[in-house]
């Protein structure tokens, strides 16, 4: 029988003092904790599966609020989401949902997040996202990402950058977003990682494909923390790997 295994952990690195990502898996909702050890969910292939990361916007307050208030949304909306069109739908619900929470309250007001994921379904899958926070897919020809990066380009001398242009929330105007949804076919073996960029920043992309090509599930999931903690560990590490089984 087809299945799905999402393979996930959250931690808050070694720089940061507390964890502002969250991490929706079907109905299941990880908010702002830390896990001990990745930890793998099995579905069966077919009702909607959203897989997504929500990583709060550090410098500015409550990320952690904005993050949890949107993986709650998506989780509640999940078996809903079974086209390009609800997904845009369920984004914009949760761009208005962020600033009425931060409307009139001087310790919510501009809190915003990042959030990118996917929706599994049982011919295709759906993937997503605001911000730079990434989703990629890893096959025999290796790592591709399938999610497009809102920031501008890296100051010359630098892989990254920190500044992002589109978010959900994180004014202190009401801002429409305009979410990135890409459809494609899903098929037995296929796999996606989806993660903040407390992973992405201090591990290259050709790091991240390395640890993939030998690694699944659990394994791979951790052997992805440890080299972002490797790295430095600057922010909070969020990820969750997707595996089509048979």
């Amino acid at each position: 029988m087809p299945y799905v295994a999402v393979t996930a952990l959250s931690d808050v690195g070694l720089i940061r003092d507390h964890n502002e990502d969250s991490l929706v898996i079907g109905p299941w909702t990880l908010c702002g904790t830390v896990t001990e050890n990745p930890q793998t969910l099995l579905f069966p292939l077919g009702t909607p599966l959203v897989v997504a990361v929500a990583d709060g916007l550090g410098g500015q307050p409550a990320g952690e609020v904005a993050s949890a208030l949107v993986v709650r949304h998506l989780a509640s909306l999940g078996p809903s989401l079974e086209n390009e069109e609800a997904i845009r739908d369920a984004l914009a619900l949760c761009n208005r949902s962020v600033y009425a929470a931060a409307d009139g309250d001087p310790e919510l007001i501009t809190m915003g997040t990042t959030i990118a994921g996917a929706v599994v379904l049982e011919k295709s899958l759906l993937t997503f996202n605001i911000g730079d926070s990434k989703v990629y897919g890893m096959d025999d020809d290796g790592l591709r990402q399938v999610s497009v990066d809102d920031s501008p380009p890296p100051a010359p001398g630098r892989r990254t950058t920190s500044a992002v242009t589109q978010t959900l929330g994180g004014s202190p105007v009401f801002t429409a977003v305009t979410p990135h949804v890409t459809a494609s076919a899903v098929a037995a073996g296929d796999r996606y990682l989806v993660c903040t960029d407390g992973l992405t920043d201090p591990v290259p992309d050709e790091e991240v494909e390395s640890v993939l090509r030998v690694h699944d599930d659990g394994r791979a999931a951790f052997e992805l923390w440890k080299a972002a903690m490797e790295a430095g560990g600057p922010d909070n590490i969020t990820l969750a790997l997707v595996r089509i089984g048979e």
